[in-house]
């Protein structure tokens, strides 16, 4: 994620923090400060938060644990001021597999909440009266009620929170996936109507609530009428069959003329007829500036190329594309290149595809397969 310092690598997993959590560190503490309280109920107030970010980065953990138990990666984790963010290569496939995902994260705030209880309850400090308020007492009373209020909130019935992910994994056990979406889905907005609805009379900070969560429910609904319509789809029924390509000898000119000559913006490198890396447009524009327009075109090749099989589900190449952020995936059939993927390409296959599914009533999503065998011109190669 942009604007964004990396803390780390835990567990395999690279942790990042978004520029705008620090600025929300120094905001509570310079407020601290001008409404009156010494230094050291300021660094109080940031302890507390850094205290609770935490809580919320153990919670991301656990989603992250638990897919990698299904053989699901992990790209990073990003702490924002909202909260923590696990981009997930994709969620499970089994409804079971998704349910104990998705549970993991709140079940972590448990076991943190149970611990400080214990630790409070064995050390004579338990005090309900500091439990329930968030304005005083000690800071391990404080985070305590705020694993509680956390897990709470997580377990509502609504997408992005993770009570959307467990009611459509239980309604999946029982029905078509993308129905069991559907309502879950239908479920969150419903819930975004009354949390608006009440922050009209109550508390303005649930309309932001109200807008997150019906922001999150449609975007899962649409991201799974996508995956229905790529069911069985296959790269070869999505790449781009005609494009060119660049050689060694080329220069960054030519790479430039053939940019600005089409809509193409990735060129696959070729040298004897095999694939030796490909040129992104950011690397482009990158080695233009630094190089010049006469500079070899190897030198800013890109040699660590995720390579896909003309055979492999699209679905799973579109997670794949999105992980490269957008850069073409060339797709290559006994050594030699016969296409090319991105996420551009395969939404357009996506649309193509709705379509005709509309057309036949929502039925069997059609194979559309390049009607043209593979076309690769270039200038020099």
């Amino acid at each position: 994620m942009k604007w964004s310092l990396k803390l780390g690598r835990i567990f395999g997993i690279d942790v990042f923090i978004h520029f705008t959590f620090l600025l929300l560190l120094a905001f509570v503490g310079f407020a601290s400060l001008a409404s009156g309280n010494n230094i050291s109920n300021a660094l109080f107030g940031v302890l507390y938060l850094l205290a609770l970010f935490a809580c919320v980065l153990l919670h991301e953990f656990g989603h992250a644990l638990a897919a990698r138990q299904y053989g699901i990666h992990t790209h990073d984790i990003t702490l924002l001021p909202i909260g923590g963010l696990a981009r997930l290569e994709r969620m499970p496939d089994k409804p079971a597999q998704e349910l104990w995902v998705a549970v993991a994260g709140p079940l972590v705030n448990v076991v943190i909440a149970l611990g400080l209880f214990a630790g409070l309850w064995l050390s004579g400090r338990w005090n309900p009266a500091q439990a329930l308020n968030l304005q005083g007492g000690s800071i391990v009373h404080q985070l305590l009620t705020v694993n509680i209020v956390l897990v709470l909130f997580n377990m509502l019935p609504a997408f992005p929170m993770d009570g959307g992910r467990v009611l459509r994994a239980l309604l999946a056990m029982r029905m078509d996936y993308a129905r069991a979406t559907n309502i879950a889905a239908t479920v969150g907005q419903g819930m975004a109507i009354l949390f608006g609805f009440a922050g009209l009379f109550l508390n303005p900070m649930l309309l932001f609530i109200a807008f997150f969560v019906w922001i999150g429910a449609s975007q899962e609904a649409n991201a799974t009428q996508m995956k229905s319509s790529l069911a069985d789809a296959r790269v070869a029924d999505a790449m781009l069959t005609e494009f060119r390509v660049l050689s060694p000898a080329n220069t960054l000119a030519d790479a430039a003329k053939m940019l600005l000559a089409g809509s193409q913006q990735d060129f696959p490198v070729l040298q004897g007829g095999q694939l030796v890396g490909i040129v992104p447009r950011n690397a482009l524009l990158k080695g233009l500036q630094e190089l010049g327009e006469g500079a070899p075109i190897q030198t800013i090749v890109h040699s660590a190329m995720d390579i896909l099989d003309p055979d492999e589900m699209l679905d799973e190449a579109m997670a794949r594309a999105h992980g490269e952020r957008g850069s073409a995936m060339p797709v290559v059939r006994n050594g030699h290149l016969v296409g090319l993927v991105t996420a551009e390409n395969i939404g357009e296959f996506f649309m193509i595809r709705s379509a005709l599914m509309k057309r036949r009533g929502n039925g069997p999503p059609p194979a559309i397969r390049p009607a043209i065998p593979p076309v690769i011109a270039s200038g020099r190669a």
